[in-house]
């Protein structure tokens, strides 16, 4: 999506997980615990994968985007899929996106990534509002930046 941005990826700690399971330090009713509210966000509204569970290897994972932010006011924590995202991202400054991925065959569970959408993300000034170009550094000419950048010398 083009209004992604700080991206937060935690497949470090899904490998960390799995080291410590194959190690035999944590069990897998530890890591295999999604609750049915997950489950059921994973049917109805989760993305599905060609990529194999990584406990029981005979489902293929889901994955679940929820969004988070000021804007959403009720519907924040809801699960979405990506079409609705996309229309999200251009229609609200901004919100945060968490996709977890979930096997439904074992339960497995896992923090994937998250990020910010929205068209705070957009460059230049969006629908003709001047504080939005100078959040983001820019005015309709282009010359904050390097103003600011000459001030600082």
């Amino acid at each position: 999506m083009r209004t992604q941005r700080q991206v937060v990826d935690y497949s470090l700690r899904k490998r960390a997980a799995l080291r410590e399971l194959l190690a035999g330090r944590v069990g897998t009713y530890d890591l295999c615990d999604a609750s049915p509210y997950l489950k059921n966000a994973a049917r109805f509204h989760g993305e599905a994968t060609d990529e194999r569970c990584p406990i029981c290897r005979s489902e293929n994972l889901t994955l679940v985007h929820y969004i988070y932010g000021d804007e959403l006011k009720q519907s924040a924590g809801q699960a979405r899929n990506v079409a609705e995202l996309t229309m999200l991202a251009m229609t609200l400054r901004e919100f945060q996106v968490f996709v977890v991925e979930v096997c439904l065959g074992c339960d497995w569970n896992h923090l994937v990534e998250q990020y910010l959408l929205g068209r705070d993300g957009l460059t230049g000034v969006a629908d003709g509002d001047p504080e939005h170009g100078e959040a983001s550094g820019m005015t309709a000419d282009g010359t904050a930046v390097r103003r600011r950048r000459e001030a600082q010398r």
